[in-house]
């Protein structure tokens, strides 16, 4: 058979069949083109969450749109203006920020036994150290070796006092060196103390050692009250005269200060110390709270170790004389 090629009237007549559907639908496939670059489908959900976290997001409130989210930066600080004061970050005070802790007291009467005259004495202050706690030790400016000396005490869990040599009404009676005089001027109050004070770190205050003459006259004691206030200390009266006017001006300058309940060995003998013991316990069941002072004697050490166990089962608390002094205010 052989081949024929269309004649020419045929082959116009299907072309023009033909090529109003080609153009049709080039049309439409650039249309949907031109659509789709203007209106992107939006992207799934992020595949890092799952969908049951997705779903149980929370609605937002029906409030406008909210803006794209930004990039994570830290957010701007605002620029000091003239004469705007950058405060400080505050720190404690001294007295607290050297306090030791101690158990929760819930409503039991609180017992502060302070053993005075730390330091001098080494072996029987090693005692006091070993005894359970927390007890306030005040060591005395002048012993050696202070600063590994009271290390060892504050590991041990207790708290840490200076103890201030202060001018006795008796001539005989010795102080020490560097003693706090009733005519000492304020120039030589603040040199005295400056020594004092640096003998050692980390003390919540100071009590006075002996000190019945200085510790009633008010215009020594309120320079030494304002140094202080001034190191953020506490001052604890030991109460050597009933004439101290310690208590009141500490408590008038901001200082927070506490007074001495019992002294426990003024008889140096086991009875003596049992007996002021007692006595310890009926002020803090009558108050709510005592404060005893003892010396590293062996009567006072020997009664210390087999009383101070007890305390718990009786209903007391030991506490440092941090937690019983009157804050300022």
């Amino acid at each position: 058979m052989r081949w024929r090629l269309p004649d020419r009237a045929g082959l116009l007549r299907r072309l023009r069949g033909i090529l109003p559907a080609a153009i049709g639908g080039v049309a439409g496939i650039a249309a949907v083109l031109w659509f789709s670059a203007d209106d992107p489908v939006p992207p799934p959900p992020s595949a890092s969450l799952p969908l049951t976290q997705w779903e149980s997001r929370p609605l937002p409130p029906q409030t406008q749109a909210e803006p794209a989210p930004q990039s994570r930066k830290a957010a701007p600080q605002p620029a000091q203006t003239a004469g705007q004061r950058v405060l400080a970050p505050r720190i404690a005070p001294a007295w607290r920020r050297y306090a030791v802790a101690s158990a929760p007291v819930a409503g039991r009467p609180r017992i502060a036994v302070v053993i005075d005259d730390m330091g001098v004495d080494r072996r029987r202050s090693a005692r006091a150290v070993a005894l359970p706690g927390p007890l306030t030790l005040a060591f005395l400016p002048y012993a050696d070796e202070l600063p590994a000396q009271t290390r060892i005490a504050h590991a041990a869990g207790h708290e840490l006092m200076l103890h201030v040599p202060m001018e006795p009404e008796l001539a005989g009676l010795d102080p020490g060196p560097t003693v706090l005089r009733a005519k000492d001027t304020d120039q030589d109050i603040d040199r005295k103390m400056a020594w004092a004070l640096g003998q050692f770190e980390g003390f919540v205050g100071i009590n006075n050692h002996m000190g019945s003459r200085f510790t009633a006259d008010a215009a020594g004691m309120a320079a030494l009250m304002g140094i202080l206030n001034r190191k953020g200390l506490l001052f604890l009266d030991s109460r050597t005269s009933v004439k101290s006017v310690g208590l009141t001006l500490a408590l008038q300058a901001g200082v927070p200060a506490a007074a001495r309940d019992v002294f426990l060995d003024n008889e140096d003998n086991a009875r003596g110390v049992a007996d002021r013991l007692k006595e310890v316990e009926a002020v803090a069941r009558r108050n709510g709270v005592a404060i005893a002072i003892g010396h590293p004697r062996d009567a006072t050490l020997n009664q210390l170790a087999a009383w101070l166990p007890t305390l718990p089962d009786k209903g007391f608390a030991l506490v440092p004389v941090s937690a019983v002094v009157k804050p300022p205010g």
